[in-house]
């Protein structure tokens, strides 16, 4: 039965995988473990590995170095369809001689799976991705949306202990993508099965995910829950590659933080002697009323460049002034809207001491 798979989901160890073509390395000794029933998605942009990763996972890319075990049990070597892996392609590599029923069907058939056992797990996976009655319907019939659904149903009906996808949403418009992305994540939800997950799609990743990996070059900068690597970059890279961030220089010396002459406070625990980088999110700066002095606010003069109203929020593009630009974007609350600077108006900005982090500055 389909909905059996969660017990049967298993973790994903992987350790210290090499990959190269020739002179060039592709993935270079990394490792990482996905729990049982998990959501993890790799993250990164074009080169990075993620997807030549996934591919070593599903068998089709040989690694020349590393281990990877699911539920205990070494794959490294074994073919592709002994891993017992569903894997659903950016072009959703469906049959487009078949219809639906027997796109969704072919695992099965591979497996010599009897006709009323097919039937039976052909119609349970067609309905768990909403494409009731469809079966007998030819694939170039289809919208982008249902086909993405066809390839999603091929992956799963043969009940496979693990789920890889390679950006299956890339080719749908933007509605669709947003609409398909809470699909996946609530199929997701109720069938229990370990997934990965390649995209370099900061935001779909936020939305789906239960831990991210950030990749840049072969390796994992990051990995961690969508909040934590939001809220607390632990590089220049990640802090870059997931959402907006300005980019402050601040220096480490005595047990504080300077931006130039000024002592900043902070509540994570100070880094090393030496140069470091303010990270700090557009929605994370305030303005600060004239007079303002509250708590915990580090305050950086500024004089504005250019204000731009949004309907619902503003954008605040500000100078400091040591020449850096900053960006500040708020709500457009009336206390806010009452206050608006003009371009070339001098600012003060507030920065809470929780939200700053920094980040080594390379």
């Amino acid at each position: 039965m389909l909905l059996s798979l969660a017990p049967s989901a298993l973790p994903i160890g992987i350790h210290g995988i090499e990959k190269r073509f020739g002179a060039v390395s592709i993935l270079s000794d990394l490792s990482l473990d996905v729990a049982a029933g998990e959501f993890l998605t790799l993250l990164g942009p074009s080169g990075s590995g993620k997807t030549t990763l996934l591919m070593i996972l599903a068998g089709f890319v040989r690694a020349n170095a590393g281990s990877i075990k699911v539920g205990g049990e070494e794959i490294i070597t074994m073919p592709p369809h002994q891993r017992n892996i569903g894997m659903v392609f950016q072009n959703y590599a469906l049959f487009p001689h078949m219809n639906v029923f027997h796109n969704v069907a072919f695992p099965l058939k591979q497996r010599r799976v009897s006709a009323a056992d097919t039937r039976e797990r052909v119609e349970k996976a067609l309905d768990l991705v909403r494409l009731q009655g469809l079966g007998e319907r030819r694939v170039d019939q289809l919208s982008g949306g249902q086909r993405q659904r066809v390839a999603l149903a091929r992956a799963i009906v043969f009940e496979p202990r693990i789920v890889l996808m390679d950006e299956p949403l890339s080719a749908l418009d933007k509605g669709l993508r947003e609409h398909m992305q809470i699909e996946l994540r609530n199929l997701h939800r109720r069938l229990g099965m370990t997934t990965v997950y390649v995209t370099h799609d900061q935001r779909e990743a936020i939305t789906m995910s239960d831990r991210i990996a950030v990749m840049n070059a072969g390796r994992i900068e990051q990995i961690d829950q969508p909040e934590a690597l939001y809220a607390r970059p632990k590089t220049k890279f990640v802090a870059g590659f997931i959402g907006e961030s300005n980019f402050i220089p601040v220096e480490c010396r005595n047990g504080s933080v300077w931006h130039e002459d000024r002592k900043l406070r902070m509540s994570d625990p100070i880094p090393a002697v030496g140069r470091h980088l303010m990270v700090v999110r557009p929605e994370k700066l305030r303005l600060v009323a004239d007079g303002e002095q509250a708590g915990v606010l580090n305050m950086l003069p500024a004089t504005v460049g250019d204000v731009i109203y949004q309907g619902d929020s503003f954008i605040c593009y500000a100078t400091l002034r040591d020449g850096r630009q900053v960006t500040l974007r708020d709500y457009c609350r009336s206390d806010v809207l009452a206050r608006l600077p003009a371009p070339g108006e001098p600012i003060t900005l507030g920065i809470d001491a929780q939200d700053v982090v920094l980040v080594a500055d390379q």
